[in-house]
């Protein structure tokens, strides 16, 4: 494999931590439930790898959903076969899988298939879209998917596991950088290192007091023979359920808060809870149904405000802490250590992003809001304070710094080492994946139905 192949559909397909086949045929399953059912009429084997069989409809689902996003380069049947190819590889490592006796506990499938689940609910735009488009309900949409998240998951546990001992060194970095060809370099777009200051304004004793007796009142009235779910419409806060007179929805342990799970999960049919506290909020919860391991609840939420005095005083606060520091009375890491409410601090104040956990962030990355403001910073300055919503949705005050901006540039050794040091891994690691499957494929029983035998497969698949 030369340098070149690093931007290759088999070296991504060997290197990507979650096995691709079967990632597109979930998403295409989740979000094209048309495009299933069409494809659940064609039912034959067209290929088995060691014990496992590949049906027709697995190779066309992935098919139809790549014409439906316009992602088709070649002919149709060059597309078919890459497809087949793909799932060809993921069958392999899960035959592998079997070998190795490599299992993966209820609780992590759990947890990956409510992960993956947020994740289509956010594309689609709630919960309720899903269930609407998908024709079912969460659980049932969950029941049917287990299994293929679990195969998933022992896929990539299984490519882990071959991968696990290795190793790249400085020299292999350096040699994999020189190598590269001039004009296979890749271009690395603007980044931005900030760090943030952060200030919650504090809820007073007065409203959090008022939010209890209101619930209260609340909760005397159901329990008097008022309407759970009529109440919930007129006074709960949150915009999810109170619409739905305060259900929930069905969900699982670990899906809800803490506090909010260990009542809703004790509650018998019908009862109404006391007050409970989390993160969102104060609630009244009644148990509308329990079905094992799964609780659908309704519930009334009211949430303390801040009130405006103690918004001007974070807000004060943080303009006096961005003064401090320009005027060279305080260094920014100081002023974090020292003053920040972010549970960031920890890491210097800095903001993390998500997709690639650490620190550096492409435009389109960042908040439009944030981006506007640290835009507009040189190296070194700070911002004045500006309000945002906290992950829990709670109003706050933040000042932010531009500790670097780096300009668009090829990659290169002195500012990207980091990322060549993932690249040249990245290569490795496929060599040793690709060496894996040329063994296999050799000690495998493996038969592909004539259909296919016009393929040009990457690897020796038909013998």
């Amino acid at each position: 494999m030369n340098l070149k192949s690093i931007n290759h559909p088999v070296f991504m397909k060997h290197i990507n931590s979650l096995s691709l086949a079967v990632a597109w045929l979930l998403s295409a399953a989740f979000l094209n439930p048309t495009t299933q059912a069409q494809s659940l009429v064609i039912d034959e084997v067209v290929a088995v790898v060691g014990s496992k069989p590949v049906l027709a409809s697995d190779v066309e689902t992935q098919y139809l959903q790549y014409r439906m996003q316009g992602n088709i380069k070649g002919s149709a049947v060059e597309t078919r076969c890459a497809i087949l190819e793909g799932i060809l590889y993921n069958k392999l490592l899960l035959n592998q899988a079997e070998i190795d006796s490599i299992t993966v506990g209820e609780k992590q499938v759990e947890n990956e298939l409510d992960r993956r689940i947020r994740y289509f609910i956010s594309q689609i735009g709630s919960r309720e879209k899903l269930e609407e488009y998908y024709k079912k309900s969460l659980f049932e949409i969950k029941e049917e998917f287990r299994s293929i998240i679990e195969d998933q998951m022992r896929v990539e546990m299984t490519q882990q596991s071959i991968t696990k001992d290795v190793k790249i060194t400085p020299s292999e970095i350096r040699k994999f950088f020189r190598e590269m060809p001039q004009d296979s370099i890749p271009m690395v777009n603007s980044e931005f290192t900030i760090g943030q200051i952060v200030k919650k304004p504090k809820v007073g004793l007065a409203e959090e007091i008022a939010v209890k007796e209101k619930l209260r009142n609340l909760r005397k009235r159901i329990l008097e023979g008022e309407n759970f779910s009529t109440l919930a419409v007129l006074y709960s806060e949150d915009p999810g359920s109170a619409a739905k007179g305060g259900e929930v929805g069905l969900f699982g342990r670990g899906e809800l808060y803490p506090e909010y799970e260990a009542i809703a999960f004790k509650l018998k049919d019908k009862e109404v809870s006391d007050i409970v506290k989390t993160k969102a909020g104060y609630h009244i919860i009644q148990l509308i149904e329990r079905r094992g391991d799964f609780v659908n609840t309704r519930h009334i939420l009211l949430m303390p405000k801040v009130s405006p005095v103690e918004m001007a005083k974070a807000s004060t606060e943080l303009d006096s802490i961005a003064n401090l520091i320009d005027n060279g009375k305080l260094t920014f890491d100081e002023a974090v250590q020292k003053f920040s409410d972010d549970p960031n601090k920890i890491n210097g104040g800095l903001m993390i992003n998500p997709a690639t956990q650490n620190a550096r962030w492409e435009p389109d990355q960042l908040d439009p809001k944030v981006f506007y403001v640290v835009d507009k910073l040189e190296p070194g300055k700070i911002s004045r304070p500006m309000q945002f919503k906290t992950d829990e949705d709670k109003d706050a005050f933040r000042i932010l710094y531009l500790k670097e901006r780096t300009k668009p540039h090829r990659a290169n050794m002195a500012d990207d080492y980091d990322r060549l040091q993932g690249w040249a891994l990245d290569r490795k690691k496929s060599e040793i994946i690709k060496n894996w499957m040329i063994e296999k494929i050799g000690s495998t029983f493996i038969r592909i139905n004539p259909d296919f035998k016009q393929c040009r497969f990457e690897q020796n698949w038909i013998k």
